[in-house]
């Protein structure tokens, strides 16, 4: 359903309860669809390259989902949506890449579960020391971002993580 443009009422995600993987990259989204919580059994979900700018609260309903891609997402606020991507229990990799950010919300602490963090093209200067508060957290992908500090002093800083730079 990616490159589509589409117009989704909310009372058709109900009849796809077993649908595990979706895409809706690419769809000028300006707000994700409530009915979308009913997916219950989604594991991965693309929601790059849209326009909204909170996830809404039914998200939360998503408990399988194990991936999830908002990459691209310029107008994406990050900190008002970790309340609900908070309650994801088996949410293990997060893509938030070329999403401009240059630092990361305070609360990132909240998303425990993550395992993997995708923050590849973005605005970060340094490290971001939120990132040790992440204790879950085994893969940061961090390449091309605007790093003051040499790469090799980035990777010793001992954050027991793998950093991919």
């Amino acid at each position: 359903m990616s490159n589509q443009n589409l117009q989704i009422s909310d009372t058709i995600w109900s009849k796809f309860t077993n649908l595990q993987y979706l895409s809706l990259k690419n769809d000028h989204l300006k707000q994700i669809p409530s009915g979308i919580g009913n997916l219950k059994n989604l594991k991965v979900l693309d929601l790059s390259g849209n326009d909204f700018k909170i996830l809404p609260l039914t998200f939360s309903n998503l408990i399988n989902l194990q991936e999830l891609y908002l990459n691209d997402d310029k107008y994406f606020q990050l900190q008002k949506s970790i309340p609900v991507l908070s309650k994801l229990p088996n949410l293990k990799s997060l893509h938030l890449e070329n999403d401009g950010l240059k630092v990361l919300p305070k609360n990132i602490y909240k998303l425990n579960q993550v395992e993997s963090l995708y923050l590849n093209n973005n605005q970060f200067k340094q490290l971001p020391k939120e990132i040790k508060r992440l204790t879950n957290l085994r893969y940061l992908y961090f390449h091309d971002n605007m790093l003051m500090l040499p790469n090799q002093d980035i990777l010793n800083q001992n954050l027991g993580i793998k950093i991919t730079l």
